[in-house]
């Protein structure tokens, strides 16, 4: 390899695109196409970087394994930044183990950190923190390592675990201002800003009021009854009623938590788990059905008495009962928290994230771009929809993932 394209190498490992492209711009061998391949994703041009780098391995010969891995380690982190998230999950590991056997340790660990990243967009975090394990940050370059902090506060904010996650953030800022790179301190620091401005509403005993992240953490560490609408569930020590999949129950739960410890009237439990605008017979059968099967599934955590009037919660041992919910109801919330880190996604991205049809996420897009919430661009398969973040929403409770203490 000559100089020139060690010194560009050089400049672009410290975030110097446009030194790194002076050099090269101007040749075409494989060594070359690379670079400029990454300079241009780093600029944002990516479906131009995206072509130079498949041209650049097209070009390496049979015996330049470690180039053509390199290429596609390149290829894949463009990928993950279009959200272009099912590709084969053995891709990285094909990737990494070509590294390691060839020495490329920091390669190796930066191919690790991408597949890390993927899994946290599509809502595993323990998968997610299981691979992330597998590598230290302790001799690694500055930039890998403020990845992996990074990474870490993900993973625990996706648990609500908001101390550790801006320790974790801390951490990255400390390496990515070791590294000099500007992207990455910005990068922390938006991640911190994000955790100061996200506010969640608190109902207790008929009293509801507006906290933050850090405020909500030692909530769902007491012993109170949590019921989530962020997530659709409640929770009690460490168990979890997931409700998402029964829209019918929550709505029931919800009403009946935000009334605690007053009761509901059968009338208004109509009204806000059916729509119904006047009651009869066949709407209270099916109300007492819908309330034995909620008190079934609540049984570890609360009973749910007859009233006079309608019903009550009682929890387990007199537990408090708290409900966190967004300051403001948002149609499509998960899809909106998911759009909210800025980036370009594809309709098949988000689907996938959100584990639902692709035709119940273009239906829930269309909506979105009808009420000027969300911005679409291209055609076709290139098509991609970006919303900018809504002040003081909780997309932290909104991502999909596990369920908080699960």
């Amino acid at each position: 390899m000559d100089a020139v394209i060690i010194a560009a190498g050089h400049a672009l490992a410290h975030g110097d695109v446009l030194g790194a492209l002076k050099r090269v711009a101007l040749r075409d061998d494989p060594a070359a196409l690379v670079l400029r391949g990454l300079a241009m994703a780093q600029m944002g041009e990516l479906e131009r970087a995206r072509a130079l780098l498949k041209s650049a391995a097209r070009r390496f010969g049979p015996g330049e394994i470690v180039a053509k891995a390199r290429c596609r380690l390149a290829e894949t982190e463009i990928a993950l930044v279009l959200r272009n998230l099912n590709w084969p999950e053995t891709r990285l590991t094909e990737v990494r183990s070509v590294l390691i056997f060839h020495g490329d340790q920091a390669n190796a660990t930066h191919a690790l950190q991408l597949e890390a990243r993927r899994l946290l967009l599509l809502g595993k975090p323990d998968r997610a923190e299981a691979l992330l394990q597998a590598s230290s940050s302790a001799s690694v370059p500055a930039q890998l390592a403020a990845g992996h902090h990074l990474i870490e506060a993900g993973i625990a904010m996706r648990r609500l675990q908001v101390q550790r996650a801006r320790q974790a953030l801390a951490e990255a800022a400390r390496h990515a201002e070791r590294s000099g790179i500007a992207a990455l301190q910005a990068e922390a620091q938006h991640a911190w800003q994000q955790i100061d401005d996200q506010m969640v509403l608190v109902t207790r005993q008929g009293s509801a009021s507006t906290m933050t992240l850090d405020e909500i953490e030692p909530i769902l560490a007491s012993p109170a009854l949590v019921v989530d609408a962020c997530r659709s569930l409640g929770c009690l020590d460490g168990q979890i009623v997931p409700l998402a999949t029964r829209p019918v129950l929550f709505a029931l739960l919800l009403a009946l938590a935000q009334a605690w410890p007053a009761d509901v009237t059968r009338a208004n439990l109509l009204s806000q788990a059916f729509g119904a605008r006047f009651t009869d017979e066949s709407h209270r059968a099916r109300l007492r059905v819908e309330i034995g099967r909620l008190r079934t599934l609540m049984a570890s955590m609360a009973d749910i008495r007859s009233t006079h009037k309608g019903y009550r919660l009682a929890p387990r041992s007199g537990r408090d009962v708290v409900v966190l919910a967004p300051p403001r109801p948002e149609r499509h919330a998960a899809l909106l928290a998911l759009l909210a880190d800025g980036e370009a996604w594809s309709s098949s991205a988000l689907a996938l994230a959100l584990g639902t049809g692709a035709r119940t996420v273009q239906r829930a897009l269309e909506e979105l771009v009808a009420a000027d919430k969300v911005q679409r661009f291209g055609k076709g398969p290139a098509q991609r929809w970006i919303a900018r973040p809504l002040l003081g929403f909780p997309t932290t409770l909104l991502l999909p993932g596990p369920l908080p203490g699960a």
